[in-house]
């Protein structure tokens, strides 16, 4: 009954999503400028409201969620696409100025401070690493300098060192991952036994349902270490499948970005590339033990209404973008098409 429920709500979620990828693929990327903002603020203060002791939601000492009778949801799911969108935004409208010093880095990066400030202390550092580097990524292809950027960067990464250092909680993650053998029984035990479900999944895996890691030795089996099942159940082949999906997106959505008809088309898409790419790399080397465990989910996969719904807004733009650089293409193809040239007239 258990694995009904989350099969139903997930359904659910995924029907809404679809709807919400269509619409935003019908319409013009570009009638999210004007929106930009409002969708920022709009973020902003979910991100504010979910910190407040009865309105947030609390697990595991993180104030991540609402919680609506049995639904949950994650206000920075939100806060990932608005804050893509002002930073194309922002990119667009000041894109001569980018190479400055004060347009470039300190304006935009209060912006983003902003966001990733209120992430931070839920305290949600996955999701802060992932946007800070998604938002870093987006300004240096804006043309912003080297040279103004790592300063920040840098004064950024020390910050979080520091932070990590007064948590003992993610000091013992760190750790456990560094010196995994010898912690496979106390913090190591998840990701620990992500491996044993990798390895004993073979090249076809032990056959769909079956899979034993799931019956409690992977407690986030349904969430952030789903690939570890999928490579129990169905091998390594299908978790070769599963990469090169996301590969594919990710070139697709480079080949949309860079065949977008304006600068705003072209940094959406490649902010939302990023995002997708970025997220799916990260939870990848989690499971795998390539990285610390940060608490991201696998796009369209991991259970999670949120951030399937996010991920699918997200599919809804690049198609958008897509759509209108395709447009844009075949008029240029046919001069006749767009009016440019008149129509044939016969001599006399």
């Amino acid at each position: 009954l258990a694995g009904t429920k989350y099969l139903i709500s997930q359904l659910v979620w995924c029907g809404m999503g679809i709807v919400v990828c269509l619409v935003a693929a019908s319409l013009d990327y570009r009638l999210f400028k004007k929106f930009a903002w409002p969708v920022f603020i709009v973020a902003l203060v979910l991100l504010l409201l979910v910190l407040l002791p009865g309105i947030g939601h609390r697990i595991k000492g993180a104030s991540r969620w609402f919680k609506f009778g049995g639904v949950s949801f994650q206000p920075s799911e939100i806060a990932k696409i608005a804050l893509i969108i002002v930073m194309a935004w922002y990119c667009d409208r000041y894109q001569r100025q980018m190479h400055t010093l004060t347009r470039g880095v300190v304006i935009p990066g209060g912006i983003i401070a902003l966001m990733l400030g209120l992430i931070f202390v839920e305290p949600d550092r996955g999701t802060t690493i992932l946007l800070a580097a998604v938002s870093g990524a987006m300004l240096l292809l804006a043309g912003v300098q080297w040279r103004f950027l790592l300063p920040p960067v840098v004064l950024a990464l020390t910050g979080l060192a520091f932070s990590l250092w007064r948590d003992p909680m993610r000091m013992k993650r760190i750790f456990s991952w560094l010196y995994l053998e010898e912690n496979k029984d106390g913090v190591g035990y998840q990701a620990y036994q992500a491996m044993i479900a990798l390895g004993s999944g073979g090249w076809f895996g032990l056959g769909l349902g079956n899979g034993r890691q799931k019956l409690g030795f992977v407690p986030e089996h349904r969430t952030d270490f789903i690939l570890s099942i999928i490579g129990e159940e169905l091998g390594l082949v299908a978790t070769l499948g599963v990469v090169i999906g996301f590969v594919l997106i990710v070139i697709c959505g480079v080949y949309i970005a860079t065949h977008a008809r304006d600068t705003f088309g072209t940094m959406l898409a490649a902010g939302i590339t990023l995002l997708i790419g970025l997220q799916a790399f990260i939870n990848v080397g989690v499971v795998t033990s390539a990285l610390p465990n940060k608490g991201l989910a696998l796009p369209f996969i991991s259970y999670g209404g949120s951030n399937l719904l996010a991920m699918l807004t997200c599919i809804g733009l690049l198609f958008s973008v897509a759509r209108q650089g395709r447009a844009t293409e075949l008029k240029s193809a046919n001069p006749f098409a767009s009016g440019e040239f008149p129509s044939a007239q016969p001599t006399s």
